[in-house]
């Protein structure tokens, strides 16, 4: 029996439900550019304050460093017991204190912790990198200073984090979440009774209904990859196959948690729920996404290994940013492959189940 009708009829119900397509495609753009821009980690203006027991050449270099530096702005000296004056102002982030026979020290507001290590990391980057001679009075620990080198991300780009994390979500809405309460939505409108007793077999009927949502979620791809690339400037080093062979993937494993969805829930603002709760709430805290999955505690640290976007938000950044080959993201690939394959028999298997 010919399933492309089938497919043909879906395709005309998805593109007919304004609704549903607005979702699909103008919200994962929204996400890109809101994590992009608006949810930024990054910090463009550092107030420095500078205090100095000695002014000689080597000091006058390192505070024009600080003064050329597109992200600080040198707010003016200060001497050393009016720095704590200053700081409590509110006028400074950080104070630079160049010392006569010790390395510079710096002092940094940490009322807000992660502002004031991104300042500190912006300032003794400057400081390291600038590498002056020990002439001239500074201490033999100043010329010896390390210099430092961030790499895949010089500039400390949030986009560069954010860009690969949010494609995770992104296709488990369009295509779990969709997916299953499209599903759920024939069998509680009665629709689906009326295909079960056409001549194409049941399973053909997921399939003819799983096959928009998948067409759907490469295009939404192709968006989100044109605009990491030529809005975000993600360099997609590791080749634009690589990136769409593991989307790819993950997509079919995103449509198989939706059809199991389908299989759990009885109406559609039960499976938005289960969607929400147990696939996108574990997504945000649990895959690396907003935080580390090194500073999770250790049971759910261990958690974290079911969850499918951890795998795939670890590839995307090691092919996007890092630049590796697709070998080296072999390991996220192979529990990928193995979790599509394990979801898509399951689910297969309890929607049978269910019909009966």
């Amino acid at each position: 029996m010919n399933i492309l009708p089938f497919i043909y009829k879906e395709t005309l119900h998805l593109l007919r439900d304004k609704r549903t397509m607005l979702v699909a495609i103008c919200i994962p753009i929204v996400q890109m550019i809101a994590f992009g821009y608006a949810i930024s980690t990054e910090v463009n203006n550092v107030r420095v304050a500078v205090a100095y027991e000695h002014y000689d050449n080597n000091v006058r270099r390192q505070i024009d460093r600080l003064a050329h530096n597109p992200y600080i702005t040198v707010t003016g000296t200060v001497s050393g017991s009016g720095i704590a004056d200053m700081m409590r102002r509110g006028e400074a982030d950080v104070t630079v204190m160049f010392k006569r026979h010790s390395a510079p020290q710096v002092l940094a507001d940490a009322t807000n912790p992660n502002t004031a290590q991104a300042s500190v990391n912006y300032v003794t980057q400057i400081l390291g990198s600038g590498n002056p001679s020990a002439r001239g009075g500074l201490s033999a620990a100043v010329g010896q200073m390390v210099e430092i080198h961030f790499l895949y991300n010089p500039q400390l780009r949030s986009s560069y984090n954010f860009s690969p994390a949010i494609m995770g979500m992104i296709f488990l809405l369009v295509c779990a979440m969709m997916t299953a309460v499209s599903i759920v939505r024939e069998t509680e409108t009665g629709t689906m009774e009326v295909l079960l007793v056409s001549p194409v077999r049941p399973v053909m009927i997921i399939v003819s209904k799983m096959v928009p949502f998948l067409v759907l979620s490469l295009f939404d791809l192709t968006l989100i990859i044109t605009v990491a690339k030529y809005l975000f400037y993600i360099p997609m080093s590791g080749g634009i196959c690589a990136v769409v062979f593991v989307s790819f993937i993950y997509i079919l494993l995103a449509l198989a948690m939706g059809l199991l969805v389908s299989t759990l829930a009885r109406t559609q603002v039960v499976a938005m729920l289960i969607s929400g709760m147990v696939m996108i709430v574990p997504v945000l805290m649990l895959s690396g996404m907003l935080f580390p999955i090194d500073n999770l505690p250790p049971v759910l640290k261990e958690l974290s290994v079911i969850v499918p976007a951890r795998w795939y938000i670890d590839a995307m950044r090691k092919l996007m940013v890092m630049g590796v080959d697709i070998s080296n993201v072999a390991t996220d690939i192979g529990v990928l492959l193995l979790m599509t394959i394990v979801l898509l028999a399951v689910s297969l298997r309890k929607f049978k189940d269910r019909l009966e």
